[in-house]
C-alpha cells in the first residue's frame, strides 16, 4: 500500500482575507495578459475557483476590482523604479547623483512599460488620481513601492534632489513632474501601443536615455 497521502480536495472556502487576495491575484494576471479591459470580475472568480456571488464580499463590482488591480500595478511600477535607483553608485558627486536619479526613475518606467505592457496600461489607464492629488487627498498605500512612495512621488523626489543639488532652479520646480512624466509616458505609449513599436521597440531604452537627457536639460534650462 502506498504511503503517499491522498491529495487534498480543492478548497471551496477561504480563510478571511484569502479570497480577496486570490481574486486580486487573478485580476492582476488578467491585466498582465490583456490590460485593463481584461479585468472582469466573473473571470476572476472563475480563476479563483469560487462562485461569482462570493466575490461581492470583497469587491462590490468590476470597477472595485480594477481599482485594486491598478493599485497593485502601480506598486509594481514603483518597485521597478526603485530597482533602478538602488543600482546607482552611491559615491557620485551630488549634482551627478541627482541627475542619475531622474534618469533611473525614467529608465525604470520605460523598462516596466516594455516588459509588462498589460500591467503598465492598467496602471495608467483613465482614473481620478490626479484630481484627488490636486484636492489634497492622500495616496493609496497599496500603490506604493518599498520606499513608501508611488511612481509619481518617486519622480517628485528625484526632481527635489535636483533642486537640492543646485541642478534644477527652484523657480522651475513647480509642475516639473507633469512635463517629465508626459514626455516619458508619451514615448512608452508610442512604442507599446502606437506606430513606433516596430521601428524603435528594440532600442527603446537607448532612445529613452536620449529623451531623458532632453527632459533633464529642458527642466534645468542648461
Amino acid at each position: 500500500m502506498s504511503s503517499v497521502p491522498p491529495s487534498p480536495p480543492p478548497r471551496s472556502t477561504y480563510r478571511h482575507g484569502d479570497l480577496r487576495r486570490a481574486l486580486l491575484e487573478a485580476g492582476v494576471e488578467l491585466a498582465r495578459a490583456g490590460g485593463p479591459e481584461a479585468v472582469v470580475l466573473r473571470e476572476a472568480t472563475r480563476r479563483a475557483g469560487v462562485a461569482p456571488n462570493a466575490a461581492y464580499r470583497h469587491f462590490d463590482n468590476r470597477q472595485a476590482l480594477l481599482y485594486a488591480v491598478r493599485s497593485a500595478a502601480l506598486a509594481a511600477v514603483a518597485r521597478a523604479m526603485e530597482a533602478e535607483l538602488a543600482a546607482l553608485p552611491q559615491d557620485l558627486p551630488p549634482a551627478e547623483f541627482a541627475r542619475a536619479n531622474v534618469r533611473a526613475v525614467g529608465a525604470g518606467y520605460l523598462r516596466f512599460a516594455q516588459a509588462e505592457t498589460g500591467l503598465f496600461r492598467t496602471a495608467f489607464g483613465p482614473s481620478d488620481d490626479m484630481q484627488q492629488r490636486t484636492q489634497g487627498a492622500p495616496g493609496d498605500p497599496e500603490r506604493k513601492g518599498q520606499s513608501g512612495l508611488d511612481p509619481f512621488e518617486l519622480l517628485g523626489a528625484a526632481l527635489d534632489k535636483m533642486v537640492t543639488a543646485g541642478v534644477l532652479p527652484p523657480e522651475r520646480r513647480p509642475g516639473a513632474e507633469f512635463l517629465a512624466w508626459s514626455a516619458v509616458h508619451g514615448l512608452a505609449m508610442l512604442v507599446i501601443a502606437g506606430p513606433l513599436g516596430p521601428l524603435i521597440g528594440p532600442q527603446m531604452q537607448q532612445i529613452g536615455q536620449h529623451l531623458l537627457d532632453m527632459v533633464e536639460k529642458g527642466l534645468s534650462g542648461k
